[in-house]
């Protein structure tokens, strides 16, 4: 990217619509003052809630509930009881006759005879403590309170405001039908002319029904303070001008308003900035990628000048990636470049889920990727479309901000993205392909360049290629690419190879008449070993064939290294995509996915600059996984790099590299559908854990005497099952954190379990995962 102010092309515009992030709702700095706390690995930080560091302990849920239901079915009974004056619930009423007169209550209800207003009064605040007295016990004996928070404590407010509706209306009918007495008493206590409005239909109108409305309203105020109502339906209307107007904070604490670069000195700078954020004219990208050129800056102050003029001139399309562009062509997932994160799906609240993972978002990001993922699933279970293009696409956005730089390999027609979003686009056997793949990975060194084609040649599905033969053909490639280089100044072209490797006569004469004395005693050696038995040669000579069709003419020559791609060019934050031509040439698919594979863990960790995240996803890593792949898999993530690999099954990898492969890569997926086989390296490979069981004993019950064995015949001959007695037994066993049975069958479609694990070690247990949400 460049700072520098004086040499800055004008970057090509890409359409953004009003600064909004695509995923995000409302404007760009609200998104970006956003919280972001701190979280467990692949939890999705932006606005995440952090759950208690344990789960409380409290009742089973059922339990709960039922005991509350019960209980309070109870006291209705207790209340119908004592309201009907049914012994021995009508004891309840003889304090109330104790501390009133006897003359209030020994009237017959007939003309003249009524009650005095007194006692309609006693009788109702009576009344409503009994009520209050009968519910209060009846509250602790069911725990109302812990149902109630259990119930509404992980519910959105909508959900909320709902289920406290719903118990309000029921509260409502029970006073609005008698059953709980407040309207009549009321009319009772006050005088008789007010409802009647002394005469006059509109103010007894008015008083019945304000009388009804203080009522409704005094029963619902307890349900819409636990439901929050309120804050519901501020949220279910439209917001007023005022409310929509974003709070600022302060400048030192808003991200908005760069304040790094104001401790700096460059407050015009961060003037200019926090312009554009708010107007709409920068978007995450232009964020992430000036945050970088200030974090290169801030490590050579010399450059700050340049960093001011560029920013000066071209605000927030300031520091532009080399393609120009501020943006992906069209995204389709969450992204959060603020903490480099895209958001794959959620955790289900379930128990099998972990505490702290439920109910939050799921996202991967670099600081886990380096340490690798490999994705199993098979056809149609999400593993391309949901998994590995969300990668993907972070990665290309990370790029333009000039923070990674990505090689993405499929086949064609794989969702990976638009070629628009990419920078280089190679479809190895498509003649109108305008980038071709060096052959040899940019290196120039004969024995380096030996090793990496050696066992990408000899892999396969069959079987991992035997030690001493990978050893046998790199001596093999290393005598002929020496000697070809020292003649010519570069490597052969893949027919020129496999001409020397069959022992062509022609190509022999060709290459000894030009070669030096030190180019030809190497040639003399393999010619003295290709008379042996169980020479290679042959072999690899076969194996090349595949990439010597007519097909791949244009591809490979290292002559034509102006349209070449090597994987030594990701210093830079380049986006490359390779189209294999898997349904035409399968086998050549496979041969140049671990060609790929073998110079990425080769080249990678012996870049100069590590600051970019390199990483190389494969989308079918079939036949791909040699034991070299493995080995240099490891050493990436102490090179700032990660590799993603994706397989349909394991069965795709060679039986003796199924288990290094899994303990290799620190993130593993395994997505609905997999075999039971696949399931059960990866319940080896996520361990056990220690879990409480409860073991019930049922043994025929003997206790007791005639009477009490005489009833229990009864009710064998009524229900046909005999008395038993229960023994339960707790104890603490070892279990599979996922067995290979239920990764098999227990997984839902579109579900798929995950394990992260970070660059600085961090691990997580395995977790349920919802794609997509």
């Amino acid at each position: 990217m460049a700072t520098d102010g004086g040499h800055q092309a004008h970057p090509r515009q890409t359409a953004y619509d009003g600064g909004r992030v695509p995923g995000q709702r409302g404007s760009f700095t609200a998104w970006l003052r956003a919280p972001r706390p701190e979280a467990l690995p692949g939890i999705w930080r932006l606005g995440h809630v952090a759950r208690a560091a344990e789960e409380p302990a409290g009742p089973d849920r059922r339990q709960l509930f039922g005991g509350a239901v019960l209980v309070l079915f109870g006291a209705l009974i207790v209340w119908s009881l004592y309201r009907n004056d049914v012994f021995p619930v009508g004891v309840l009423d003889a304090p109330l006759r104790w501390i009133t007169p006897d003359s209030w209550w020994e009237s017959d209800g007939g003309p003249g005879h009524e009650a005095p207003a007194q006692a309609f009064a006693a009788r109702f605040l009576y009344d409503i403590l009994v009520l209050i007295g009968i519910g209060w016990v009846a509250a602790r004996a069911g725990q109302w309170q812990e149902a109630v928070r259990v119930l509404l404590e992980p519910r959105t407010v909508r959900e909320r405001a709902l289920l406290t509706a719903a118990g309000g209306f029921c509260a409502w009918l029970l006073v609005w039908t008698g059953t709980v007495p407040v309207i009549g008493p009321v009319l009772d206590i006050v005088p008789s002319s007010w409802p009647r409005g002394g005469g006059n239909e509109f103010l007894a109108v008015v008083f019945v029904y304000g009388l009804y409305a203080l009522v409704t309203l005094a029963v619902l105020w307890p349900f819409a303070r636990a439901g929050h109502w309120r804050t519901a339906l501020r949220g279910a209307r439209r917001p007023t001008p005022a409310e929509r107007a974003e709070p600022v904070p302060e400048p030192v604490d808003d991200p908005a308003a760069w304040p790094e670069l104001r401790a700096a000195g460059l407050a015009d700078v961060a003037a200019r900035l926090s312009t554009d954020a708010a107007s709409g004219a920068m978007n995450d990208v232009d964020h992430s990628r000036l945050t970088r050129a200030w974090e290169g800056v801030w490590a050579q102050p010399s450059r700050m000048r340049a960093f001011a003029d560029a920013v000066t001139y071209g605000g927030a399309a300031a520091c532009p990636h080399p393609s120009g562009l501020r943006d992906l062509p069209a995204r389709h997932f969450r992204h959060d470049l603020t903490t480099g994160q895209v958001r794959i799906g959620a955790a289900p609240d379930e128990t099998r889920t972990p505490w702290a993972y439920r109910g939050a978002g799921i996202a991967l990001e670099p600081a886990v990727l380096g340490t690798g993922l490999v994705v199993v699933g098979p056809a149609a279970s999400g593993k391309t479309g949901r998994v590995i293009a969300p990668v993907v696409e972070t990665l290309c956005l990370q790029a333009l901000a000039g923070r990674a730089a990505v090689v993405a390999v499929g086949a064609q027609g794989a969702p990976l993205g638009a070629d628009e979003a990419y920078d280089v686009v190679i479809r190895p056997g498509d003649r109108e392909s305008l980038h071709d793949l060096d052959f040899y990975g940019g290196t120039n060194d004969p024995d380096e360049a030996a090793a990496l084609l050696a066992e990408a040649v000899l892999g396969g599905e069959g079987g991992a290629p035997d030690l001493a033969q990978v050893r046998q053909a790199t001596t093999a490639l290393a005598q002929l690419l020496g000697a070809y280089e020292a003649a010519h100044g570069a490597f052969p072209s893949v027919p020129e190879l496999r001409a020397l490797l069959d022992h062509d006569p022609a190509a022999v004469d060709a290459l000894r008449a030009v070669a030096d004395p030190a180019a030809a005693r190497e040639l003399d050696a393999r010619l003295r070993q290709a008379g042996r038995p169980g020479d290679v040669g042959p072999l690899l000579a076969d194996r090349l064939a595949v990439l010597d069709r007519p097909a791949f003419a244009r591809f490979f020559d290292p002559a034509d290294r102006g349209r070449q791609f090597s994987v030594r060019a990701l210093e830079h934050p380049i986006r490359v995509r390779i189209d294999l031509p898997e349904r035409a040439h399968a086998e050549a698919s496979r041969l140049l996915a671990r060609l790929i594979l073998a110079q990425f863990t080769a080249a990678v960790p012996v870049r100069t600059d590590r600051s970019l995240f390199a990483a190389l996803v494969l989308d079918d890593a079939a036949g791909a996984i040699t034991p070299g792949a493995i080995r240099g898999v490891q050493r990436l993530r102490t090179a700032n790099a990660g590799a993603v690999l994706g397989l349909r099954s394991l069965d795709e990898v060679p039986e003796q590299l199924r288990g290094a492969l899994l303990a290799a890569m620190g993130c593993r997926m395994a997505l609905s559908g997999v075999s039971t086989w696949d399931g059960g390296l990866f319940a080896q490979a996520w361990g056990a854990e220690w879990v409480e069981t409860r073991d019930v004993t049922h043994a025929p019950d003997t206790s007791g005497g005639t009477l009490r064995r005489g009833l229990r015949g009864v009710r064998k001959a009524v229900t046909g099952t005999a008395a038993t007695t229960e023994s339960v037994t707790v104890r603490r066993v070892e279990r599979a954190r996922w067995s290979a049975s239920d990764l098999a069958n227990a997984l839902p479609p579109g579900h798929g379990v995950l394990s992260v694990t970070t660059v600085e070690g961090e691990r997580t247990p395995p977790v349920l995962v919802r794609l997509g949400q």
